[in-house]
């Protein structure tokens, strides 16, 4: 299959293009639960402060020419919305997440790594919703261009580089009680007062 045909194709989990082969991928309800409530966690944080868009797959990203991945997640800042295209993004996005399922390890944590890292993302998150295995490695992009680790700091938070103010805690993943609260989330980033009084979109 060539690139062009694959952006025409029309399939309705995630799949990807890599020199020509295509790669399809499962999901399952942790990996799901954890994609979602990022989703629309980003999602709301970039909308309140006019920072850029978060974008789903099966919405592809077309970094190198011989890769087309379709990440969980990706945000793209303001300021790069030009990238964006009809069939996919043309280009890096700013932050790419990869929710990890049994057969994505490999790829989430090494060959995307690399390719992304060269690709000229800015942030890298990998989050491992798999039970028992909960964990999440983040990366910024340094000078040189190249992804390093970043630790979370007090009460198990990770500040990131290219959403200015946004911590995600990682207790908000891990929870099994109950589904992840977006409202109860933001509430504790932001502040009740920004939440109350921050512009609804408008369909």
């Amino acid at each position: 299959m060539t690139a062009e045909e694959f952006l025409r194709w029309e399939h309705s989990g995630i799949a990807e293009w890599v020199d020509g082969d295509v790669f399809t991928q499962a999901v399952t309800n942790e990996h799901q639960r954890s994609a979602d409530f990022l989703n629309r966690l980003i999602g709301i944080f970039a909308q309140i402060f006019g920072l850029g868009m978060v974008r789903s797959a099966p919405y592809s990203m077309r970094a190198l020419t011989s890769h087309i991945r379709e990440p969980d997640l990706m945000f793209i800042a303001t300021a790069n919305l030009s990238r964006v295209r009809h069939e996919a993004l043309d280009g890096p996005a700013d932050l790419v997440i990869e929710v990890v399922s049994e057969e994505s390890v490999a790829r989430d944590y090494d060959e995307k790594f690399s390719e992304y890292e060269v690709a000229g993302v800015q942030e890298y998150w990998i989050i491992d919703p798999r039970p028992n295995r909960e964990r999440a490695a983040f990366y910024q992009r340094d000078a040189n261009g190249h992804f390093q680790p970043v630790r979370t700091g007090e009460n198990n938070t990770y500040q990131s580089s290219v959403l200015p103010g946004f911590r995600l805690n990682l207790d908000w993943l891990w929870q099994t009680d109950s589904e992840p609260d977006v409202l109860t989330a933001l509430t504790e980033m932001i502040g009740a007062d920004t939440l109350a009084g921050a512009p609804r979109s408008r369909s």
